[in-house]
């Protein structure tokens, strides 16, 4: 069941990215390779938010050392998983935009 989770995370997160460029392409905007990761990216940075306002909501730590603790294991937890997604947004995209760009007729 967790890599079925898994596995639809990683192709919504590469169709969002594939889908975003393909509007920023349409402008005539061709700086698409860092837009690509951070437009996928942006899982790992809701991801951080939520677990903010988890710790704000439903935990109760007593200590300032349990709060850093959680914090930087959500930050490392936040950063892997914007790393996982942004990477594969942007090589979905490098695929698209080959793909696209490969088919194209020039006469």
């Amino acid at each position: 069941y967790q890599r079925r989770v898994h596995g639809i995370l990683l192709v919504v997160s590469a169709e969002l990215s594939i889908v975003l460029v393909y509007f920023q392409l349409c402008y005539e905007d061709y700086r698409w390779w860092w837009r690509s990761f951070f437009y996928a990216a942006m899982g790992g940075v809701y991801f951080f938010g939520y677990s903010l306002y988890y710790l704000c909501t439903a935990l109760s730590l007593a200590s300032p050392i349990s709060v850093l603790m959680y914090l930087g294991y959500m930050g490392l937890l936040s950063y892997a998983l914007a790393l996982l997604t942004g990477t594969c947004g942007c090589l979905a995209t490098l695929a698209f935009v080959n793909y696209v760009y490969g088919n194209l007729k020039v006469d």
